[in-house]
């Protein structure tokens, strides 16, 4: 994945996004969503992979750990809302997601 350019993104264009990527949710200027998994490992797995890539990203949500379930939320501090970086990184954790729970 190579580097995400930022910008702010208007409400409507947040709104078609979602419409795009599955289940988040537009709340207070962050996009959010639960990801549930079979076991607890799973999810620290989940994390791990999200992890480097948003690390090589440079664009880092906030995860709060429960169990067998993952909480994200993305949002641009630098920004003060929701980024293109944002959306990308949401379709990558949905991506890695879907790696290891099929449809």
């Amino acid at each position: 994945m190579r580097r995400i350019i930022l910008s702010l993104l208007p409400k409507t264009e947040i709104k078609k996004q979602l419409k795009i990527i599955k289940n988040w949710h537009f709340e207070n200027d962050k996009i959010k969503k639960e990801f549930n998994f079979q076991t607890y490992m799973d999810s620290i797995a989940f994390i791990n992979q999200l992890a480097e890539i948003s690390e090589k990203n440079n664009h880092h949500p906030d995860m709060y750990i429960g169990w067998c379930k993952i909480n994200l939320t993305f949002t641009s501090h630098d920004y003060g809302g929701v980024t293109t970086a944002c959306i990308t990184m949401a379709k990558a954790a949905d991506e890695i997601f879907l790696r290891k729970n099929p449809l």
